[in-house]
């Protein structure tokens, strides 16, 4: 799900103290962490927590038989936890959940779209940007001509995903009413379901969504954006997990690698 809008200090603050929920049993344990104050590699696992909605960069895909955990995202993850010699466990968490899961050590990293905000660097460590994408507005078909521009949003019905940059954006829409859900799977059935006029999402999503669900598409509308790209969340104070993925990150940028991913992930969330 970039996911990541403004969340304030005092609602992470607030919100750091419950537990998540997650589909692993041992969703309320916190993680090992690595650095400052534990040692995940060294028990061989690194704990990733991440919504897997947001294709191509993570989601489900059934892969022989098994349903699994995929996307481009995923695929850096493995590369981080290869070089530090760990084995990844992911856990799937609803979306406006991660932060505080990292916070209280029940994950390691967050990877799912988080952009850098001054906001989220004092709330915990950033690594360096490691993708950049465009946004996109996704409309029924029919109206693709009336929402061609982000004024003929205005007053208009929009769905975006709790906790995400899309929802600064929208935000930012005169007189738009707003719809925030924990999923793009449930933005998406409010559009075919004509409870919202609009949603915007991350291009590589939209694009993903609009092929699969018929009588969606991409409209002309560009959003403008104020965020840098995408990074990597780690607890605060665990510089030794920071540098370690901010490692990994400029080898794999440097080598070609990310955009290889982003392509795989993209055919790979299209395919039948």
């Amino acid at each position: 799900m970039n996911k990541w809008g403004k969340l304030s200090m005092g609602l992470l603050l607030a919100a750091s103290v419950l537990a998540g929920c997650g589909s692993n049993n041992n969703a309320n344990e916190p993680a090992k962490e690595t650095g400052n104050g534990g040692n995940a590699a060294a028990a061989k696992k690194l704990i990733l927590g991440t919504s897997a909605d947001f294709p191509p960069y993570e989601f489900h895909k059934v892969i022989d038989g098994k349903d699994t955990i995929v996307g481009f995202d995923i695929d850096i993850a493995k590369d981080i936890a290869a070089d530090m010699g760990a084995t990844l466990e992911i856990k799937d968490l609803p979306f406006d959940s991660l932060l505080n899961e990292l916070s209280s050590g029940r994950v390691d990293m967050v990877i799912s779209g988080l952009s850098p905000t001054p906001e989220r660097a004092e709330a915990v460590g950033l690594s360096d940007i490691y993708y950049k994408a465009e946004q996109a507005v996704v409309v029924r078909e029919a109206d693709k001509d009336k929402f061609a521009t982000m004024d003929s949003l205005k007053g208009a019905k929009i769905g975006i995903q709790t906790g995400s940059i899309q929802e600064d954006i929208a935000k930012g829409i005169e007189g738009a009413k707003l719809t925030s859900l924990g999923k793009i799977s449930e933005i998406v059935m409010q559009l075919q379901s004509n409870r919202v006029d609009a949603s915007i999402m991350e291009g590589p999503v939209a694009k993903s969504f609009v092929k699969n669900v018929k009588g969606l598409v991409i409209t002309d509308a560009k959003p403008e954006v104020t965020d840098d790209g995408y990074v990597i969340g780690v607890k605060k104070g665990n510089d030794e997990l920071l540098n370690q993925v901010n490692t990994t990150l400029a080898r794999l940028i440097k080598e070609g690698k990310v955009d290889q991913y982003v392509a795989a992930a993209s055919e790979l969330a299209e395919a039948e």
